[in-house]
């Protein structure tokens, strides 16, 4: 076949399917949030476990993952079932998930370090599988530069919506009563239920994708193949800083607001505020992202985020309308954040697709999520070891003392942008681009023709 005849890119996905493949988004979002972010809190408040120990435990779940997920990953490129090795991947990974989030999230009064880690290992594995086969669908379903920012922001809008319920049900039930029906029980019930329902709605409506694969490589020559894609090593080393960043904020945030500023009755609702100025953006930076590209739109939110977010340590207490301010205004970048990184990931693949022949988006997408897995365990890790030499307790019990609460404010404002701004130098002149990608598809189409 000569490079006249390649074949042009397939047409967008149709609004209804597109809207269906985002549909199991919104429980995934809604159990994601809690569940690195007011579940740590939820331990160290409530349960009452130690800081440092919560950090650890988690820490070490993570270690675990840094062995799991490759191989999950490997694995699902290479199983396939007749349903599809995306599809059935991803439906079997779903009892694990919610078995383990069921008991996650409604702990037993008496829970200790043993128990949270227990159950982080089984919710780990649930979500691993799903999520990478989830996201490597995605990444399949599409083959444009355009069309590819366009599925993700819608996977990614749905996500925030998800991420909104995941605030309201908690915070309208409390849980400062772990032996009452709380906001994680009540958000573990809501779960089990929709995650299933509207994963079938998924399975039932959306295809397996067409894979691409000439060629079979080994797991050494597949190794070699991700350490020579210099794109995506640029690209993850840059989504693991800014995650990291990210991390920080979301596991301090409730601290923060209490310890910090004064304002525990209002942590609902600007975090809120902060998520649904989210949503109002995935549109604006997917149309900035078409206009320039995808790793300028991102850099440009990053530098706006880290502006905004500079003043944090500062604020004095009681500091209301400043403090929704940064959170609706960094909220506002935050679309960016998790709509571009993951369309740049399906370009990346793309490299390693053409050189290797085998079509791995498993893989690729289990060492992004054990990124993301990293960077929010090392967040925990490292913030509340820090926290805890500094003198600070998030236990009602012990009383912190003022350099905690100073550190705490630090951490918290600073943390996030001394990260963000490698993550900057690193993207801001990315290789990839609209026409370089097509280059990429034109020459993987011709592989795959000639096979």
């Amino acid at each position: 076949m000569t490079a006249t005849s390649t074949p042009s890119p397939r047409p967008a996905l149709s609004k209804l399917r597109l809207a269906a493949y985002a549909l199991p988004a919104l429980p995934l979002a809604a159990m994601t949030l809690p569940l690195y972010t007011f579940l740590p809190t939820f331990y160290a408040e409530s349960i009452g476990l130690p800081l440092a120990a919560i950090g650890l435990t988690l820490f070490l779940v993570r270690a675990f993952d840094a062995v799991n997920d490759p191989i999950a990953g490997w694995l699902s490129d290479r199983w396939r079932p007749a349903f599809g090795r995306r599809r059935a991947w991803f439906a079997l990974s779903l009892p694990v998930l919610m078995l383990g989030v069921w008991m996650l999230f409604w702990p037993p009064v008496n829970a200790g370090v043993g128990y949270l880690g227990l159950w982080s290992v089984v919710t780990s594995l649930g979500y691993t599988g799903c999520i990478l086969a989830y996201t490597a669908w995605g990444a399949e379903l599409e083959t444009g530069y355009k069309a590819r920012a366009r599925l993700s922001g819608a996977r990614e809008a749905v996500t925030l919506l998800g991420t909104l319920v995941a605030i309201v049900i908690p915070f309208a039930f409390g849980w400062a009563d772990p032996s009452a029906f709380h906001g994680f029980a009540a958000l573990a019930v809501t779960l089990v239920i929709a995650l299933p329902l509207l994963s079938a709605v998924t399975l039932s409506s959306v295809p397996e994708p067409k894979e691409h694969s000439s060629n079979r490589v080994s797991l050494r020559d597949g190794a070699r193949h991700v350490i020579a894609n210099k794109p995506f090593v640029r690209l993850a080393c840059a989504f693991f800083l800014n995650g990291f960043g990210n991390s920080i904020a979301a596991t301090l945030f409730l601290l923060y607001c209490s310890d910090r500023l004064g304002l525990e009755d209002y942590r609902g609702a600007m975090l809120f505020a902060y998520f649904l100025a989210g949503v109002f953006s995935v549109p604006l930076w997917t149309w900035i992202a078409g206009q320039t590209s995808k790793h300028r739109a991102w850099c440009s939110a990053m530098v706006l985020a880290a502006i905004i977010f500079s003043p944090a340590p500062f604020l004095p207490e009681g500091s209301l309308i400043a403090f929704t301010a940064i959170c609706i205004l960094t909220g506002l970048c935050l679309g960016a954040d998790i709509a571009l990184p993951p369309a740049m990931q399906a370009d990346v693949i793309d490299v390693d697709t053409a050189t290797s022949g085998e079509q791995r988006s498993g893989t690729y997408f289990a060492l992004w999520s054990l990124a993301t897995k990293l960077s929010l365990a090392v967040a925990v890790f490292a913030a509340f070891a820090i926290l805890d030499w500094a003198g600070f307790s998030a236990n009602d019990g012990v009383v912190s003392t003022a350099f905690g609460v100073t550190t705490l404010g630090f951490i918290y404002g600073w943390g996030p942008i001394l990260l963000k701004l490698p993550a900057i130098a690193l993207m801001w002149n990315f290789p990839l681009t609209e026409a370089s990608v097509q280059d990429l598809r034109d020459a993987i189409d011709a592989r795959a023709a000639a096979a």
